[in-house]
């Protein structure tokens, strides 16, 4: 793996806070479900997972998803000129439409470009994430050879309770919420309404015959407007309904030659139903449609219409063989619809995936195994597995290996976008190994994991072709702790990702992919007070598969306090790149300077 300058220097200011793991949320009963698609504790799963809970988003005062995933361990970001611009997530280096991204279990996305409109997705009515890195194919199909992100919307339960928030800030941002939660000891409901609005900053800067290919010095506003409504009810342990919805509809000015707006809608609709037939056998039925459409405009003049949805239905049937073994054995449909003004050769696939996991332990040894086969209506069959290994080499250490392969069917943007497309275009498949260490301590936990993942038929370029072989090698540590009044979080990610196909770009870095970055949490309370502040470096990267336009290192700090004004109200401020530091994440498109923003809170504890 090549080593920096700034690497090393991450390496040393890791070092000095080694021992330090963050927010006490993460450990202990926190319990994950992406992982093994059944509920465990994080700290006996054999995956590498994070997690960011309500209080993490609120302690945090973040802003965007962006906020929150930017810095995480395996987590790299592009983003294209600020609030409500295209965001793309690099997971362990693999490309951005190598994240599979579910939405209280439903699978998300377009089926034209493969990847997720983070940026629209309403993070104040987000309960909880987990991230999953490394690929999980086994379990969820195509698209999973980075890793799985899957968003919880706010559940509810309880008494009635109400919330609500007001926001202003920087570049006249300024936004509200408004909810309402529920449902007594066995059922839950919970909704809630999100609108933020801000005038933003000029998104590009025109470079000749780069980036946006224009030259717009305006500002380019952004506006979203989002409800969820999330309701069920626990008929008995294990036997439960859940039904979910989600909207979202944005309004984003951006700069370019042929499209400079863009009028979005992300919509997830989603149905659970399980059942514990008796000790044994618990069954669970799950169906949902998510949507992404967007109406796009030059200068207020109609250009084009993209509107996919993706149909998902999934049999789940989990068997107790006897305590610390459990066999799941489950069905998988879907369905991706394309319709637009662009013509499209074809329109339509399905595939069907079946798998089966078995999750066990025999004295201190722990085993997962998973194996799945998907028929792809387009590509035929493709088989995946994962195997995972977990032993307690010494009291309070584990070490854990794992094994697994995984495969992403082409877009249809990448097989049929006219003047673009290629219909020759073969599946991308991976091949990943990796091995980890982890340690529970009194008031935290560490984690260390290097991993390998050899990706073949890797799909790149203009038009995209199958360029052959990539290989990303990388080391993740994740640290966090309470040490008094004081919580530290600490997330190093160190990962060489490298073209390995024969040609003149046979060695070249991955494009906008960071090969080092460092993100450090230090949170405080003081009485009524709570001050924080985040610091975030991340090494060179490149725009092109060349590396012939470079993107500069940077380091940003955030800082922020929050004033309890009473046991249910909160005053927050935050204050965004302190050093008004100018940087890229995507050659040609600014990024935020210098920003400050209040919230004021209702929240009834």
């Amino acid at each position: 793996m090549r080593q920096t300058p700034l690497a090393l220097a991450l390496g040393v200011v890791f070092i000095a806070s080694a021992h330090a793991e963050t927010l006490p949320e993460f450990v202990g009963e926190t319990i994950v479900v992406t992982p093994t698609r059944t509920a465990q504790t994080v700290d006996s799963t054999l995956a590498s997972v994070s997690v960011v809970t309500r209080s993490d988003i609120e302690r945090l005062q973040a802003r965007s998803l962006a906020d929150v995933l930017q810095g995480m361990v395996g987590v790299t970001l592009a983003n294209t000129g600020g609030d409500g611009k295209g965001t793309s997530i690099f997971l362990r280096g693999a490309n951005s439409d190598h994240v599979l991204v579910l939405i209280d279990g439903v699978k998300v996305g377009s089926a034209t470009t493969g990847t997720a409109a983070f940026q629209d997705f309403p993070l104040h009515l987000i309960e909880r994430i987990e991230v999953v890195r490394g690929p999980v194919s086994s379990l969820y199909g195509s698209e999973a050879i980075g890793g799985v992100i899957q968003i919880f919307t706010r559940k509810g339960g309880g008494a009635l309770s109400p919330s609500a928030s007001v926001s202003l800030g920087s570049n006249n941002t300024r936004g509200a919420t408004v909810g309402l939660s529920g449902g007594g000891a066995q059922g839950w409901f919970n909704a809630g309404v999100a609108h933020t609005r801000t005038d933003g900053f000029n998104a590009c800067k025109g470079l000749p015959g780069v980036a946006c290919f224009t030259n717009e010095p305006d500002d380019d506003g952004y506006r979203n407007t989002a409800f969820t409504l999330r309701g069920g009810y626990r008929f008995a342990p294990g036997s439960e309904l859940d039904l979910h919805v989600l909207r979202a509809q944005g309004d984003n000015e951006f700069d370019g030659n042929f499209q400079n707006q863009s009028e979005s809608v992300q919509q997830v609709i989603g149905a659970g139903v399980a059942h514990r037939f008796n000790d044994v056998w618990r069954i669970k039925l799950s169906a949902g449609q998510g949507r992404d459409e967007s109406d796009n405009f030059k200068d207020g003049v109609y250009s084009s219409t993209f509107n996919t949805r993706r149909n998902n239905a999934s049999l789940q049937n989990d068997f107790n063989l006897g305590r610390n073994h459990l066999l799941t054995l489950g069905l998988d449909r879907q369905e991706d619809h394309v319709s637009s003004n662009t013509a499209y050769a074809v329109t339509r696939r399905e595939t069907t995936g079946v798998f089966t996991e078995y999750q066990g332990q025999w004295d201190r040894h722990r085993v997962q195994l998973a194996l799945r086969g998907d028929d792809n209506s387009q590509f035929g069959r493709h088989t995946t597995g994962n195997v995972a290994w977990g032993y307690p080499v010494m009291e309070n250490l584990d070490l854990r290996l794992a094994y697994g392969t995984a495969f992403k069917a082409p877009t249809f943007n990448q097989l049929y976008y006219p003047n673009y497309g290629n219909v020759d275009l073969r599946p991308e498949t991976s091949r990943n190994v990796e091995m980890g260490l982890g340690s529970r301590l009194p008031a935290g936990r560490w984690s260390a994991t290097l991993f390998d993942n050899r990706i073949r038929d890797l799909i790149a370029g203009f038009p995209p072709a199958n360029i052959n072989r990539a290989e990303i090698r990388g080391f993740e540590l994740a640290a966090n702790s309470r040490f008094g009044e004081w919580d530290v979080a600490v997330n190093l990610t160190l990962q060489d990702p490298e073209n390995a196909s024969p040609g003149a770009n046979q060695g070249k870095v991955l494009p906008r992919r960071a090969q080092e970055s460092l993100r450090i949490d230090l949170d405080r309370r003081l009485g009524a007070w709570r001050l924080g502040g985040t610091l975030r470096g991340e090494g060179e990267r490149f725009d092109n598969d060349s590396n012939t336009r470079r993107m500069a290192g940077y380091a940003l700090l955030d800082l922020r306090a929050e004033y309890r004004l009473a046991p249910d109200w909160s005053l927050g401020a935050r204050l965004e790149n302190l050093f008004d530091v100018d940087y890229e994440t995507a050659f040609g498109y600014n990024q935020p300077g210098r920003g400050a923003y209040l919230t004021v809170r209702y929240q009834p504890k």
